[in-house]
């Protein structure tokens, strides 16, 4: 595929030699949210072997208590696909997301010659970046100025921070310490709730979103849970600060039931992740629907490997709305440097953009072993498992 061509769904491939590789990503340092604290995520790759000796891999990578799969269902289908030697990503069920976007990028990579370009553009090609948020990590407030300043220090202009998980209080005098810094002009400020307003009163939301306006707060994604539609649809239309949706996508499979979702909330912008949303073909839809709407949308990861992470960056960068001359919405693609384990890549965070910064062969020994059924432990990989190789 090239650049402004259709996404099509994924090819299905059959005869193929196949094998599941679990790889559990360990995070460097604890990632919090107002959900949960994560230390480390599920994730497998699905390899897979043509009869030209091409291999192709994908990614399944979870986020437990958001994703819909749970550990044992994308175990037991992952090994289940393999066993049946095809890529067949619409035979997942829309309920695995995660599991369909494993198989559909593994049927891309290996239809593509396997090489690890799911799709040819600038941005493959080195020529070209793409515009990412710096994120801040909720922390005390001291680690999330640090964090601030670190990300504006390295080239961000548009910066995402989560919020509530703290005192209100101390989240505002750092997003204020922040615009005092970095004015609206030159700065794009996101913040991420995911849902904390929803144990707030609707007067306290309120308040809240009219001190967000004040910093010309971009967006706020999720700022309530996604079962309370009402009262997304009621934050959306009077626009105080323009509401995202990102959770609220999750599970929201069949066409007729997206398209109601959005018509009934309206929100101004939708987060996709592909991950968690119906792989790329998925993401695709969700971006139709919202263009068709007139609402902006970005992509971002779902903490996934530079494997992952590539394949979804691989599919911005052909998308119009992102790969035209006018500058695009940022991406929310820079979490390649999160894990201790992390699958060596090709990507690259310079400058407030994701680059492909080489071009060399993909080092393919960790795959292929897998397929030889001999996969050699590494430092902190964390499996839990038993390799057949020392």
């Amino acid at each position: 595929m090239n650049a402004h061509d259709p996404w099509p769904p994924a090819p299905v491939l059959r005869g193929l030699k196949m094998a599941v590789l679990e790889h559990p990503l360990v995070f460097k340092v604890p990632a919090q949210t107002s959900r949960d604290t994560l230390r480390n995520k599920p994730t497998w790759f699905l390899v897979a072997e043509d009869d030209q000796g091409r291999v192709g891999v994908g990614e399944c990578s979870l986020i437990l208590g958001l994703s819909p799969e749970t550990e044992d269902v994308a175990r037991t289908m992952l090994h289940d696909i393999a066993a049946k030697s095809v890529l067949d990503a619409m035979a997942v069920p829309a309920s695995c997301p995660a599991v369909r976007f494993a198989v559909e990028t593994a049927a891309w990579d290996l239809a593509q010659g396997g090489t690890g370009t799911l799709a040819t553009s600038p941005f493959s090609d080195g020529a070209r970046g793409i515009d990412i948020n710096g994120l801040v990590w909720m922390g005390d407030a001291e680690s999330m100025r640090t964090q601030f300043d670190i990300l504006v220090q390295r080239g961000f202009t548009t910066l995402k921070c989560k919020v509530g998980a703290l005192d209100w209080e101390q989240e505002h005098e750092v997003l204020r310490a922040f615009r005092d810094r970095c004015p609206a002009s030159d700065y794009t400020l996101r913040v991420d709730a995911n849902g904390a307003f929803s144990k707030l009163s609707s007067d306290d939301t309120a308040r809240r979103l009219e001190a967000l306006a004040e910093l010309e707060v971009h967006s706020i994604e999720q700022p309530l849970m996604p079962a309370d539609r009402d009262g997304l649809a009621d934050l959306a239309d009077r626009a105080v600060v323009p509401i995202a949706l990102d959770e609220s996508l999750i599970g929201v499979t069949s066409l007729a039931d997206r398209m109601r979702l959005l018509d009934h909330v309206r929100p101004q912008h939708l987060v996709l992740k592909p991950s968690l949303v119906g792989g790329l073909d998925g993401a695709t839809v969700w971006s139709k629907l919202a263009e068709q709407r007139g609402m902006g949308w970005w992509v971002t990861s779902a903490l996934e490997s530079n494997v992952g992470l590539s394949a979804i960056a691989q599919w911005v960068a052909v998308q119009p709305a992102v790969s035209g001359a006018a500058s695009p919405l940022p991406q929310g693609l820079g979490t390649g440097g999160l894990f201790t384990n992390n699958i060596p890549g090709q990507l690259d965070v310079r400058g407030g953009q994701l680059h492909t910064v080489s071009q060399s062969a993909r080092n393919e020994t960790r795959w292929r072993r897998a397929l030889e059924g001999a996969v050699p432990h590494e430092p902190g990989c964390a499996c839990g498992g038993h390799h057949d190789a020392p």
